[in-house]
């Protein structure tokens, strides 16, 4: 075989790349995937996902009377989120009782990513309560406490089911059940259904809300918990539904 001549030097040939901001593929295109920050929650139920090692989020709720309650979240190792959340009743308006109530600490660790047939799991802490009563010192709806989460496509793309379990009064270990749904609109809005706190049927709450995606990284929530109750708690307080107004930024390091 005859050799190449000294002076001539060897071609390398490029990989064709794709062209930036081309088509994602079909699959991701249809169930809008893959644009915003992953989603850990909804309203006030968890999902599998976490934050990414060195990821954080800073997670604001509007609630009743005037309240405002602040997360953060650092993804402190690969699959493992620390946190932590702080009521204060009464800031916005002009209520004068104004009350920071006790910081509570969130964790939750994604031991298992899932695949198509399934589903991703985590389980955490979630020391979080919800309207606070100061008559009896304590929140009317309790914290998650220790739970367990899976998060599964339901064969629609975008559509998505994130059932778990929970045990929050360690005096009674009554475990308590969540059935929550999410639909992503082509990362744009996403609409979701929580049935929470499924043991006793009375004390369950339906909690449904949208989701709108401001840029990738920033997103609103408003939704409505405990649709469909009334009547009064045992301080006397109404236990009719309640509208809330969250924001959230996700970022990284």
């Amino acid at each position: 075989v005859p050799e190449a001549p000294a002076d001539v030097k060897p071609v390398k040939i490029r990989p064709k790349m794709p062209e930036a901001g081309g088509a994602r593929s079909g699959a991701e295109s249809r169930a809008g995937a893959g644009l915003n920050a992953v989603e850990t929650g909804l309203v006030d139920v968890p999902t599998a996902a976490v934050l990414d090692y060195g990821g954080y989020s800073s997670q604001t709720r509007f609630y009743s009377h005037g309240g405002l309650l602040e997360w953060v979240s650092f993804g402190v190792y690969p699959r493992l989120n620390l946190g932590a959340s702080l009521a204060v009743n009464g800031l916005i308006g002009n209520d004068t009782a104004v009350r920071i109530r006790p910081p509570e600490v969130q964790v939750k660790y994604r031991f298992f990513d899932g695949d198509r047939l399934l589903p991703a799991l985590g389980v955490g802490y979630d020391g979080q309560g919800f309207d606070y009563s100061p008559a009896e010192k304590r929140f009317h709806d309790r914290q998650r406490g220790f739970f367990l989460v899976a998060t599964q496509e339901l064969g629609l793309p975008g559509l998505q089911a994130h059932p778990s379990f929970n045990i929050s009064d360690f005096d009674s270990n009554s475990i308590c059940g969540a059935i929550p749904l999410s639909y992503n609109i082509r990362d744009k809005a996403q609409v979701f259904f929580e049935w929470d706190n499924i043991n006793d049927f009375n004390d369950s709450r339906v909690n449904s809300g949208l989701r709108v995606y401001l840029t990738p990284k920033l997103r609103a929530d408003f939704a409505v918990r405990r649709i469909g109750q009334g009547g009064v708690f045992s301080d006397n307080t109404s236990r009719g539904p309640e509208r809330v107004v969250q924001l959230k930024y996700t970022g990284s390091f």
